[in-house]
């Protein structure tokens, strides 16, 4: 007779002989890759400073605070999946900036800024 246990409240289990599936390794390379912007004391804008992989989203949050912000760099955090980011080529930036350039009402020569309006 094989020793049985009662552990976790399901009654009499054996000990041995119960066939038992191995539970699946993850790897960190399986963790999904982010994108990571922080946005500096003095900044503006988030900035895109580098990538990890994590395996959720408040996790990369917590890993870039760790590996992008040691010196108190930062107020601000993003992270964004890289499967979910969209950009254009480098390769078609002639079709697709050059519309712009014929727009001369588009460029700020024509409009006159108040020196008390900051950041424009």
């Amino acid at each position: 007779m094989s020793e049985m246990t009662a552990e976790g409240g399901h009654g009499a289990v054996p000990l041995s002989g119960v066939p038992v599936q191995p539970e699946p390794t993850v790897s960190r390379r399986d963790w999904p890759l982010y994108e990571v912007f922080v946005r500096g004391k003095r900044g503006l804008n988030h900035v895109h400073v580098g990538s990890l992989h994590a395996p959720d989203a408040e996790m990369a949050v917590h890993a870039a605070r760790d590996l992008y912000t040691r010196r108190n760099e930062g107020v601000s955090i993003w992270v964004v999946r890289s499967a979910d980011v969209t950009a254009s080529s480098p390769d078609e930036k002639d079709p697709m900036f050059a519309p712009s350039g014929d727009k001369v009402y588009r460029h700020p020569t024509f409009y006159d800024i108040p020196d008390d309006v900051p950041h424009i």
